[in-house]
C-alpha cells in the first residue's frame, strides 16, 4: 500500500497484493473503501481508472458535500475530449443548470459518498451476483431519504474503456458486446 499524507491524502492499494480474482473487483474495493473511510470519518471519492480528475475536482465535490444537507452521492460530469457530456452521463447531456438534484442511477465515474451515507449502508449487503453497483447503491441512497447530485460544472474527462478493451465492442460491433454481456455474464448491475 502507498500512502501520500499530503494536503489531500490517499492511499493506493495494489489489489494483487490482495485478490486473484480478475477484474472487476468493485465490491472488495467498495467495502475496503467504505471501511477505511468510516473508521477515519471522512467522506469517500471514488475515481476511475479511465477518468481523468481536474486540479479542483476533489476540492469542489467536497465544498458542496459541506455546503448541502443529507447528501448520499455526488457525482462530477463526465466529459469527452471535445468537453462533450458522454456516458454513462448522456441523459443529462442538455441540462443547462449548474447542480442536479436526481433520482436517476449515478455512475462511480467521478463520485463522493458522504460519510452519513456510509455509516447508513454496510456494502457488506451487497449482491454477490452483480459486477456492478451503481444503481443498487444510487436507490439505497434515495430510499434512506438522501439527495444524490450530479455536478454539471464540475467536469472530469472520461475516456474510452481502456481497463476493460471488450466494453470498446459497444461502439464498434454492438451485437458482439450484447452477445458478451447477455450470454457470457460480462458487467451485471
Amino acid at each position: 500500500m502507498e500512502e501520500n499524507k499530503g494536503r489531500i491524502g490517499y492511499s493506493l492499494i495494489n489489489l494483487e497484493e490482495i485478490t486473484d480474482t480478475p477484474s472487476p473487483n468493485y465490491k472488495l474495493v467498495l467495502q475496503m473503501a467504505q471501511k477505511e473511510a468510516i473508521e477515519k470519518g471522512v467522506p469517500l471519492i471514488i475515481v476511475e481508472s479511465d477518468v481523468e480528475v481536474r486540479k479542483d475536482t476533489l476540492e469542489r465535490l467536497m465544498r458542496f458535500y459541506k455546503e448541502h444537507a443529507k447528501i448520499g452521492l455526488i457525482g462530477a460530469i463526465t466529459v469527452d475530449y471535445e468537453g462533450e457530456v458522454n456516458f454513462p452521463y448522456l441523459k443529462f447531456k442538455n441540462v443547462k443548470e449548474k447542480e442536479i438534484a436526481t433520482s436517476r442511477s449515478l455512475s462511480f465515474c467521478c463520485t463522493l459518498f458522504s460519510l452519513e451515507y456510509l455509516k447508513s449502508y454496510d456494502f457488506m449487503d451487497l449482491d454477490d451476483t452483480k459486477d456492478w453497483y451503481d444503481t443498487t447503491i444510487s436507490q439505497t441512497s434515495i430510499s434512506l431519504g438522501f439527495k444524490n447530485y450530479v455536478l454539471m460544472d464540475v467536469q472530469v474527462l472520461h475516456k474510452p474503456h481502456g481497463s476493460r478493451p471488450w466494453k470498446m465492442l459497444k461502439y464498434s460491433q454492438p451485437l458482439k458486446y450484447y452477445w458478451k454481456k447477455f450470454w457470457h455474464g460480462k458487467d451485471k448491475i
